[in-house]
């Protein structure tokens, strides 16, 4: 069943949405409402016309006596592996509004950090969208005009008005192109980027930036801990919440990490041994220590649900000086240049004013 909105580039299901289906649908199984029913309520309350158009498509085949896990799985892009898994779990063991329950408690969590991400990233991308634009429009429109002006100036001209004279020339002749050029080769990175071969080596050097590759590193492993404590808790065994997660995982150093441990679940080995065994560079120390005591003592979901927050917590506190760390080094390279076009385009007037007061 093809989804027309769903393929809309102009309507998108967002994490919030997915909140409040599994929020409101585990309310309303705990009701006693049929699952049918409380989908075709939730799809007739919902807003987004995608989203709409998702659960008109599994109340259909919920109603032809499909199980929720096989009509959510139609629709990859919204529902994850880690989400059918906990669903299927749910309905083999008949908890699945208590399954529900978990996945709206963690949805809501991963919307929440998200926002937090994305605030502490907005005045970065502020402030390099704005000097983009204002670099763009000086060089596209300003610097060309000084060119005629400067080259009728009876003056000598410093280095840096000849430096700024060259850039204007350059873009008074080839500007529409070099722009041109910039888009195509953004594209053609982002292209590359996503090569089998450059994907995992992109992954690997953004865990490895200064400033933004430890954020990285725990906004995965909370993602990871935290899942796979929801995992197991929900009654899905080790190596299914491995496999699920590992499906889930986008990072590829990462998936390389839960792809050598599910291998070695399967092998009989435990998770802290593994880890302890095989260096996991961008794993802390912390983590297999608190594994293997939660393996000893038989509470492992509780231990890598608390290595969850943990992390999200590490990560929280770095958003929130993010700003601040980025600050001084925004205002110095934009300082930078406008001081010195400031100082090219200044110069040399003074020096003809210099010369007519003489």
């Amino acid at each position: 069943m093809k989804l027309p909105v769903l393929n809309s580039i102009f309507f998108r299901i967002t994490l919030l949405d997915k909140v409040l289906f599994s929020k409101h649908l585990a309310i309303m199984l705990k009701s006693g409402i049929p699952i049918a029913e409380a989908i075709i309520s939730l799809r007739d309350q919902t807003t987004n016309m995608a989203f709409k158009e998702v659960l008109a498509a599994v109340t259909a085949d919920v109603e032809n006596g499909q199980s929720l896990e096989k009509s959510l799985s139609k629709h990859p892009k919204v529902f994850n592996t880690l989400y059918l898994s906990l669903v299927s779990t749910g309905e083999k063991s008949g908890n699945l509004e208590e399954n529900l329950d978990y996945l709206a408690q963690q949805l809501r969590k991963s919307y929440d950090f998200d926002k937090k991400i994305q605030g502490a990233t907005l005045y970065p991308k502020i402030v390099l969208a704005a000097t983009a634009i204002m670099g763009g429009t000086l060089s596209l429109f300003v610097l060309p005009q000084l060119v005629t002006l400067f080259a009728s100036l009876d003056v000598k001209l410093p280095l840096s008005t000849k430096i700024l004279l060259f850039f204007a020339n350059t873009m008074k002749n080839f500007g529409v192109f070099i722009a041109l050029g910039l888009v195509i080769a953004a594209i053609i990175a982002s292209l590359v980027l996503k090569t089998p071969i450059i994907k995992p080596l992109w992954h690997r050097f953004l865990i490895r930036l200064p400033i933004f590759g430890k954020l990285i590193q725990n906004i995965e492993l909370a993602n990871i801990c935290r899942n796979l404590g929801i995992m197991l808790k929900s009654g899905l065994t080790v190596t299914q919440s491995l496999d699920a997660q590992f499906e889930a995982t986008q990072n590829l150093v990462f998936k390389d990490y839960l792809d050598h441990l599910r291998k070695a679940v399967e092998k009989g080995k435990k998770i802290s041994d593994e880890m302890s065994v095989t260096k996991f560079k961008f794993i802390p120390a912390i983590v297999p220590k608190m594994v293997g005591v939660g393996e000893q003592t038989g509470k492992l979901e509780d231990v890598l649900i608390y290595l969850g927050d943990f992390f999200e917590e590490e990560a929280d506190d770095a958003t929130k000086n993010l700003s601040t760390t980025i600050e001084p080094i925004l205002l110095l390279i934009v300082g930078t240049v406008v001081g010195f076009v400031a100082l090219a385009i200044v110069t040399p007037i003074y020096d003809l004013t210099s010369g007519i007061k003489k």
